[in-house]
């Protein structure tokens, strides 16, 4: 990839605005969620599956994406990435049932993975390292524009044009980006030799797809019932067998070896912990504040734009300071402010308080605005550039199990006390808990909730000090060394 001056910021605004298309896909779609039920008359399950499919499918790829890069081209799989993108989107604004547009979802979600994979890979061998926590702090600061525009833009979009014009509102920004990519990105040299772990890749993404199965429907099945016991044993399995064609295979979709590197194998597990815990702000708030005291999604919404906007603001200043005072620092003091902030949050009580919402989650929003870029650039900067496709690919892999372990994990917890259809029918904007006998019991759940999550940052805290102190080791050792 080019490190030309010329270059390297057109390259940054391509994969930025790509960034920012699929976020706001994404929350376009969540908005849009019940109009798409109602005009196409499907079920509740169904309906679920429009937002479940797309995260099985992107996630599924993201993993033999990265690899794909390294093996044909950066480039290559990065504009096939939108083309499928750009045809599946399509095909989900002229879909005429909940069949077809669970189907094209899933084209759309393969390839958000092929391009969001190779992105950040696109990033780091774009960027010298003094200038790469500036570049994924811009790239993240993205996902958090799209985050703020997508509720904004889809509820004025459906009530002007239906909810297919959500659809084919982003085409023309892809088209944008496919043009972008092809005249300002340089083809990485491909390493043709290397063949594809076709196993691999099977066992993988079938393991991965029966995870999420169990993860979204043990509930409805009954996590003791032998459907669940069954389609667990069959995952596990497929897990075990991944696991020996990768440590047999030649050429394997995710080298094991990547894991001696100390720093990545660490990163990628506060990852996980850090995905799980964050991604649960955005369901656990929207409950809290349009079931648990009834506020209307406007309201909800405008409170809940402090989780964003202090980012967006502060995201570019934070890639400076992860550039300057070092990623391991930077990491570590936004985690232990994430975990002030969500402390916080557990106490907010049943009746509404803006003062005891709004401060937790800006504090929140700045914390992430460091701790994330400074996360993205520990772990991806800890493999060789060369591997940086397979890298990143495990490292979506894992920020996308995460964020769907999150939603299962907050709905788990408010479903011990409130019915799980009641839960279902909330999430999707079709129902309200205010005709349950149960408010008081859904505010203790949902501050029960933002506790629970607060343990998954504490773990994220503590692998973080220890990578900071075993630097600080190494930098002793490497001074008496050297005197």
């Amino acid at each position: 990839m080019t490190n030309s001056k010329s270059h390297k910021w057109s390259i940054l605004l391509v994969v930025t605005l790509v960034s920012f298309i699929t976020n706001l896909d994404s929350t376009i779609v969540i908005i849009g969620l019940p109009n798409m039920m109602e005009g196409l008359n499907i079920s509740v399950t169904t309906g679920l599956w429009i937002i479940t499919g797309y995260i099985i499918a992107s996630t599924v790829l993201i993993l033999p994406a990265g690899k794909w890069a390294d093996t044909v081209g950066t480039k290559r799989i990065f504009m096939l990435g939108l083309i499928i993108f750009a045809v599946g989107t399509i095909l989900c604004g002229i879909a005429d049932s909940g069949l077809t547009l669970n189907l094209y979802r899933l084209i759309q979600g393969g390839g958000a993975a092929l391009a969001m994979a190779t992105a950040t890979p696109t990033i780091i061998k774009t960027f010298h390292s003094n200038e790469l926590g500036l570049a994924l702090s811009i790239n993240a600061t993205s996902w958090v524009i799209g985050a703020i525009i997508g509720p904004v833009a889809g509820g004025a979009l459906i009530s002007s044009f239906g909810w297919r014009s959500i659809f084919f509102i982003t085409v023309p920004f892809v088209l944008l980006c496919i043009i972008g990519a092809f005249l300002v990105m340089e083809e990485t040299k491909p390493n043709i030799n290397q063949k594809n772990d076709w196993i691999g890749i099977l066992t993988f993404s079938l393991g991965l797809i029966l995870t999420m199965i169990v993860l979204s429907e043990g509930q409805s099945l009954g996590w003791v019932s032998y459907e669940t016991l069954g389609l667990c044993i069959v995952t596990i399995l497929l897990w075990l067998a991944f696991i020996i064609t990768e440590l047999r295979v030649e050429n394997p979709l995710f080298n094991f070896k990547l894991l001696l590197y100390r720093n990545y194998s660490i990163g990628l597990i506060i990852t996980l912990f850090y995905c799980i815990a964050y991604f649960s702000l955005p369901l656990l708030l929207s409950i809290y504040l349009q079931s648990a005291l009834n506020l209307s999604p406007t309201m909800s919404g405008l409170l809940m734009i402090s989780l964003s906007v202090p980012q967006l603001i502060l995201g570019p200043f934070a890639g400076k300071l992860v550039d300057n005072i070092g990623s391991l620092k930077t990491l570590t003091f936004g985690i232990v402010f994430l975990i002030i902030g969500i402390f916080f949050l557990g106490n907010l009580g049943g009746e509404l308080s803006v003062k005891a919402i709004v401060t937790p989650l800006i504090l929140l929003s700045i914390a992430n605005g460091l701790a994330w870029p400074s996360l993205a650039k520990t772990v991806l900067s800890a493999v060789p550039k060369e591997q940086s496709g397979s890298a990143s690919g495990m490292h979506y892999t894992i920020m996308n199990v995460g964020k769907a372990l999150s939603q299962t994990l907050a709905i788990l917890t408010i479903e011990v006390i409130i019915p799980a259809d009641v839960v279902s029918k909330a999430i999707i904007g079709l129902g309200s808990f205010s005709n349950v006998n149960m408010s008081g019991n859904l505010v203790k759940s949902i501050d029960s909730s933002f506790r629970f999550f607060t343990i998954f940052f504490v773990v994220a805290l503590g692998l973080s000090l220890f990578l900071l102190y075993s630097k600080k080791r190494e930098n002793i050792k490497e001074r008496v060394d050297m005197a």
